[in-house]
């Protein structure tokens, strides 16, 4: 598969160049007979032109593998990692191109000095395209956000996988891996600066004696946190009375997790809540309708 997407990405470079170089003839940028005098159309040219392609990719390739080796454990490390990975196919594609059209007899710089006003006009439509690799940049100076962190942008709330200067990848707790174009990525909520607190409500009977279960329930806190020290960096907390609801006294308790843990805590504490209230003798209530009779 990878062998096929390197021919498949000569075969585009190629024929991109001859684009080009005939774009350049039909736009009337370099006089036509100049132009044919000096183009180099031989087979040693050609040959010149399709190592040198390989070249390029090859030594591009050695340095995304030699990027692939560095396992840097830090957010910010890994955000670099992939942006030089992104710098390096942008670079790689811009020297076979430029160098390309210099071994088939192009004047590189008279076609840069000369295709201002055609530059100008394509700016305008890529204008989206300018706005991503702007927005890349500040995003990368101004740390806001790196690979791994979890995030909230655009109704779309996942982590980090890769950093461009084009677009961000992330993916979600599903799996669904989302690419979004760096000028969308605005109003940014980093999950992943301070500690997240894991939220669970559980219901008791009005029966229950409320004092005496408050009592107990710091040993039962402390028992939940010895059984699960990976999934909370501290033991759970009983904030009190969240509401008194038509079948229950809903209490609230709150644990503080890292924001890729807050789901996978809530739950957890959720079970854990529920047998170790009915070991101390309270279960969870269901809905009751008293009728009156006259």
């Amino acid at each position: 598969m990878k062998r096929k997407n390197q021919v498949k990405k000569i075969l585009i470079l190629i024929v991109l160049l001859a684009l080009v170089s005939g774009g350049a003839l039909a736009a009337g940028i370099l006089e036509t007979a100049s132009f044919r005098a000096s183009l180099n159309l031989s087979v040693s040219a050609l040959l010149q032109l399709v190592l040198m392609v390989l070249g390029v990719l090859l030594a591009a390739e050695l340095l995304l593998m030699l990027l692939g080796y560095l396992k840097l454990q830090s957010h910010r490390g890994r955000t670099l990692i992939t942006l030089a990975t992104s710098l390096v196919r942008y670079a790689a594609a811009l020297v076979i191109l430029c160098w390309g059209l210099a071994i088939l007899g192009v004047d590189v710089s008279t076609i840069v000095a000369s295709v201002g006003i055609l530059a100008l006009i394509v700016g305008f439509g890529a204008e989206s395209l300018i706005a991503d690799l702007v927005t890349g940049i500040f995003m990368l100076f101004e740390n806001q956000c790196n690979v791994g962190d979890i995030v909230e942008v655009s109704g779309f709330r996942g982590t980090i996988q890769a950093f461009g200067l084009r677009t961000t990848s992330g993916v979600d707790a599903g799996g669904v891996v989302k690419i979004i174009n760096n000028s969308e990525m605005k109003n940014i909520l980093n999950r992943s600066d301070n500690s997240s607190r894991s939220v669970s409500d559980i219901g008791i009977p009005y029966e229950t004696d409320l004092e005496d279960l408050e009592s107990k329930l710091p040993a039962l806190m402390e028992e939940i946190y010895r059984a699960n020290p990976d999934a909370m960096e501290a033991a759970p907390v009983y904030l009190g009375v969240q509401s008194l609801d038509a079948s229950a006294v809903v209490l609230r308790f709150v644990a503080e997790v890292t924001e890729e843990n807050i789901f996978s805590t809530q739950r957890l504490l959720n079970r854990a809540l529920f047998l170790g209230l009915r070991k101390l003798g309270v279960e969870c209530p269901f809905q009751q309708i008293d009728i009156h009779n006259r």
